[in-house]
Protein backbone atom coordinates (compact mmCIF):
# COMPACT_ATOMS: atom_id res chain seq x y z
CA UNK A 1 0.00 0.00 0.00
CA UNK A 2 1.23 3.47 -0.88
CA UNK A 3 0.64 6.77 0.92
CA UNK A 4 -1.64 8.27 -1.73
CA UNK A 5 -3.95 5.23 -1.64
CA UNK A 6 -4.31 5.55 2.13
CA UNK A 7 -5.04 9.26 1.72
CA UNK A 8 -7.70 8.57 -0.92
CA UNK A 9 -9.34 6.03 1.38
CA UNK A 10 -9.24 8.35 4.39
CA UNK A 11 -10.72 11.28 2.48
CA UNK A 12 -13.47 9.08 1.09
CA UNK A 13 -14.37 8.09 4.65
CA UNK A 14 -14.30 11.78 5.65
CA UNK A 15 -16.65 12.90 2.86
CA UNK A 16 -19.06 9.98 2.70
CA UNK A 17 -20.86 8.19 5.50
CA UNK A 18 -19.43 4.79 4.67
CA UNK A 19 -21.88 2.38 6.32
CA UNK A 20 -20.99 -0.78 8.15
CA UNK A 21 -20.17 -3.52 8.16
CA UNK A 22 -16.92 -2.79 6.32
CA UNK A 23 -15.33 -5.61 4.35
CA UNK A 24 -11.75 -5.16 3.19
CA UNK A 25 -10.52 -7.60 0.54
CA UNK A 26 -6.76 -7.88 0.33
CA UNK A 27 -6.31 -7.11 4.02
CA UNK A 28 -3.25 -9.34 4.45
CA UNK A 29 -0.48 -7.10 5.76
CA UNK A 30 2.73 -8.15 4.02
CA UNK A 31 6.15 -7.90 5.65
CA UNK A 32 7.07 -4.28 6.23
CA UNK A 33 3.46 -3.05 6.14
CA UNK A 34 2.04 -4.50 9.34
CA UNK A 35 0.06 -1.72 11.08
CA UNK A 36 0.87 0.75 8.26
CA UNK A 37 -1.60 -1.02 5.97
CA UNK A 38 -4.28 -1.25 8.69
CA UNK A 39 -7.27 0.86 7.58
CA UNK A 40 -9.57 0.02 10.49
CA UNK A 41 -9.10 3.31 12.33
CA UNK A 42 -10.62 5.18 9.35
CA UNK A 43 -13.92 3.41 10.00
CA UNK A 44 -14.18 3.64 13.78
CA UNK A 45 -17.44 2.44 15.28
CA UNK A 46 -18.26 0.10 12.40
CA UNK A 47 -17.90 -3.66 12.28
CA UNK A 48 -14.79 -4.33 10.20
CA UNK A 49 -13.89 -7.63 8.55
CA UNK A 50 -10.47 -8.06 6.96
CA UNK A 51 -10.61 -10.66 4.18
CA UNK A 52 -7.91 -12.31 2.13
CA UNK A 53 -7.28 -15.61 0.35
CA UNK A 54 -4.81 -16.67 3.05
CA UNK A 55 -4.70 -16.25 6.82
CA UNK A 56 -2.21 -13.87 8.38
CA UNK A 57 -1.79 -10.38 9.84
CA UNK A 58 -4.90 -8.25 9.30
CA UNK A 59 -7.06 -11.18 8.12
CA UNK A 60 -10.25 -11.99 10.04
CA UNK A 61 -11.85 -14.15 7.39
CA UNK A 62 -10.45 -16.16 4.47
CA UNK A 63 -12.43 -15.19 1.36
CA UNK A 64 -11.95 -15.10 -2.42
CA UNK A 65 -13.41 -11.79 -3.61
CA UNK A 66 -14.33 -13.40 -6.93
CA UNK A 67 -16.41 -16.10 -5.19
CA UNK A 68 -17.31 -14.96 -1.69
CA UNK A 69 -19.50 -16.77 0.83
CA UNK A 70 -21.00 -13.44 1.96
CA UNK A 71 -24.76 -12.98 1.64
CA UNK A 72 -26.39 -10.62 -0.84
CA UNK A 73 -26.55 -7.07 0.51
CA UNK A 74 -24.59 -7.93 3.67
CA UNK A 75 -21.83 -5.33 3.24
CA UNK A 76 -22.15 -1.62 3.88
CA UNK A 77 -18.72 -0.71 2.53
CA UNK A 78 -16.20 -2.73 0.51
CA UNK A 79 -12.52 -1.79 0.29
CA UNK A 80 -10.21 -3.18 -2.39
CA UNK A 81 -7.06 -1.10 -2.01
CA UNK A 82 -4.38 -2.32 -4.42
CA UNK A 83 -6.08 -5.72 -4.56
CA UNK A 84 -7.69 -6.41 -7.93
CA UNK A 85 -4.40 -6.70 -9.80
CA UNK A 86 -3.93 -9.90 -7.79
CA UNK A 87 -7.39 -11.35 -8.62
CA UNK A 88 -7.41 -13.62 -11.68
CA UNK A 89 -11.22 -13.65 -12.11
CA UNK A 90 -11.33 -9.88 -11.91
CA UNK A 91 -14.60 -9.37 -13.85
CA UNK A 92 -16.33 -11.81 -11.52
CA UNK A 93 -14.87 -9.95 -8.54
CA UNK A 94 -16.56 -6.71 -9.64
CA UNK A 95 -19.87 -8.57 -9.87
CA UNK A 96 -19.38 -10.09 -6.41
CA UNK A 97 -18.69 -6.73 -4.79
CA UNK A 98 -21.85 -5.29 -6.32
CA UNK A 99 -23.85 -8.32 -5.15
CA UNK A 100 -22.77 -8.19 -1.52
CA UNK A 101 -23.20 -4.42 -1.15
CA UNK A 102 -26.43 -3.19 0.39
CA UNK A 103 -28.38 -0.36 -1.33
CA UNK A 104 -26.51 2.88 -0.70
CA UNK A 105 -23.31 0.93 0.00
CA UNK A 106 -19.86 2.23 -0.88
CA UNK A 107 -17.14 0.55 -2.94
CA UNK A 108 -13.62 1.98 -2.64
CA UNK A 109 -10.99 0.71 -5.07
CA UNK A 110 -7.45 1.67 -6.02
CA UNK A 111 -5.16 -0.24 -8.35
CA UNK A 112 -1.72 0.33 -9.89
CA UNK A 113 -1.29 0.89 -13.62
CA UNK A 114 2.29 1.97 -14.31
CA UNK A 115 3.86 -0.08 -11.55
CA UNK A 116 6.23 -3.02 -11.20
CA UNK A 117 4.98 -6.60 -11.07
CA UNK A 118 4.50 -7.52 -7.41
CA UNK A 119 3.40 -11.04 -6.56
CA UNK A 120 1.27 -11.26 -3.40
CA UNK A 121 0.92 -14.14 -4.22
CA UNK A 122 0.69 -13.25 -7.94
CA UNK A 123 0.04 -10.25 -10.19
CA UNK A 124 -2.30 -10.51 -13.19
CA UNK A 125 -3.88 -7.25 -14.32
CA UNK A 126 -3.58 -3.53 -14.97
CA UNK A 127 -6.70 -1.40 -15.51
CA UNK A 128 -6.88 1.88 -17.40
CA UNK A 129 -9.08 4.67 -16.03
CA UNK A 130 -11.57 3.97 -18.82
CA UNK A 131 -11.73 0.29 -17.92
CA UNK A 132 -12.35 1.01 -14.23
CA UNK A 133 -15.04 3.57 -15.02
CA UNK A 134 -16.84 1.12 -17.29
CA UNK A 135 -16.64 -1.66 -14.69
CA UNK A 136 -18.45 0.66 -12.29
CA UNK A 137 -21.35 1.50 -14.61
CA UNK A 138 -23.91 -0.44 -12.51
CA UNK A 139 -23.44 2.04 -9.64
CA UNK A 140 -25.65 5.09 -9.15
CA UNK A 141 -22.78 7.42 -8.27
CA UNK A 142 -19.13 7.14 -9.25
CA UNK A 143 -16.05 9.31 -8.82
CA UNK A 144 -13.31 7.69 -10.89
CA UNK A 145 -9.88 8.90 -11.90
CA UNK A 146 -6.17 8.49 -11.95
CA UNK A 147 -2.94 9.88 -10.56
CA UNK A 148 0.20 10.51 -12.59
CA UNK A 149 0.92 11.26 -16.22
CA UNK A 150 -2.28 11.37 -18.29
CA UNK A 151 -0.83 9.09 -20.98
CA UNK A 152 0.28 6.41 -18.49
CA UNK A 153 -0.84 7.08 -14.89
CA UNK A 154 0.70 5.11 -12.06
CA UNK A 155 -2.60 4.58 -10.18
CA UNK A 156 -6.32 4.37 -10.92
CA UNK A 157 -8.88 4.89 -8.16
CA UNK A 158 -12.59 5.23 -7.60
CA UNK A 159 -15.43 5.53 -5.12
CA UNK A 160 -18.76 4.05 -6.22
CA UNK A 161 -22.14 4.13 -4.47
CA UNK A 162 -24.73 1.45 -5.14
CA UNK A 163 -28.15 2.93 -5.77
CA UNK A 164 -29.84 4.81 -4.45
CA UNK A 165 -27.09 7.42 -4.31
CA UNK A 166 -27.42 10.29 -1.85
CA UNK A 167 -28.85 13.44 -3.44
CA UNK A 168 -25.68 15.42 -2.76
CA UNK A 169 -23.36 12.75 -4.14
CA UNK A 170 -21.92 15.15 -6.72
CA UNK A 171 -21.17 17.80 -4.10
CA UNK A 172 -19.52 15.31 -1.76
CA UNK A 173 -17.51 13.79 -4.60
CA UNK A 174 -16.28 17.18 -5.82
CA UNK A 175 -15.28 18.13 -2.28
CA UNK A 176 -13.40 14.84 -1.87
CA UNK A 177 -11.56 15.41 -5.15
CA UNK A 178 -10.59 18.93 -4.07
CA UNK A 179 -9.34 17.64 -0.72
CA UNK A 180 -7.35 14.88 -2.40
CA UNK A 181 -5.69 17.36 -4.74
CA UNK A 182 -4.86 19.47 -1.71
CA UNK A 183 -3.29 16.44 -0.03
CA UNK A 184 -1.22 15.74 -3.16
CA UNK A 185 0.02 19.34 -3.29
CA UNK A 186 1.00 19.18 0.37
CA UNK A 187 2.73 15.82 -0.10
CA UNK A 188 4.75 17.16 -3.01
CA UNK A 189 5.75 20.36 -1.20
CA UNK A 190 6.74 18.35 1.88
CA UNK A 191 9.26 16.17 0.06
CA UNK A 192 12.69 16.25 1.74
CA UNK A 193 15.18 18.61 0.14
CA UNK A 194 17.34 15.68 -0.92
CA UNK A 195 14.42 14.13 -2.79
CA UNK A 196 13.56 17.42 -4.47
CA UNK A 197 17.16 17.77 -5.67
CA UNK A 198 17.18 14.16 -6.89
CA UNK A 199 14.03 14.78 -8.90
CA UNK A 200 15.45 17.94 -10.47
CA UNK A 201 18.68 16.18 -11.42
CA UNK A 202 16.69 13.29 -12.86
CA UNK A 203 15.01 15.70 -15.26
CA UNK A 204 18.39 16.12 -16.95
CA UNK A 205 19.37 12.54 -17.72
CA UNK A 206 16.04 10.69 -17.85
CA UNK A 207 14.18 9.97 -21.07
CA UNK A 208 11.33 12.25 -22.14
CA UNK A 209 8.75 9.72 -20.97
CA UNK A 210 10.45 9.24 -17.61
CA UNK A 211 10.65 13.01 -17.08
CA UNK A 212 6.95 13.29 -17.81
CA UNK A 213 6.16 10.50 -15.34
CA UNK A 214 8.25 12.13 -12.64
CA UNK A 215 6.87 15.64 -13.07
CA UNK A 216 3.25 14.43 -13.12
CA UNK A 217 3.50 11.99 -10.21
CA UNK A 218 1.29 14.16 -7.96
CA UNK A 219 -1.15 15.15 -10.71
CA UNK A 220 -4.68 13.71 -10.54
CA UNK A 221 -7.84 13.90 -12.64
CA UNK A 222 -11.34 12.60 -11.89
CA UNK A 223 -14.73 12.25 -13.56
CA UNK A 224 -17.92 12.29 -11.49
CA UNK A 225 -20.92 10.32 -12.73
CA UNK A 226 -24.29 10.42 -10.99
CA UNK A 227 -27.30 8.62 -12.44
CA UNK A 228 -28.16 10.31 -15.73
CA UNK A 229 -25.89 13.33 -15.49
CA UNK A 230 -22.14 13.56 -15.84
CA UNK A 231 -19.93 16.28 -14.37
CA UNK A 232 -16.24 16.73 -15.08
CA UNK A 233 -13.91 17.54 -12.17
CA UNK A 234 -10.51 18.17 -13.66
Amino acid sequence: MRDHNKAFCRLAADHFECPGPVYEFGSYQVDGQVQYADLRSMFAGRDYVGCDMRPGPGVDRVEDVSATTIDDGAAGTVLCIETFEHVFEVRRAFDEVFRILKPGGIFLITSPLNFRIHAYPDDYWRMTPGCLRRMLQPYAGVVCGFQGDRSFPHTVMALAMKGPAVLDFGRRAASMVESYRGWLAQAESSLPLQEKVRRRVAQIYRSKGERRQLSAYYHAEFTIDQAAHIAKAG
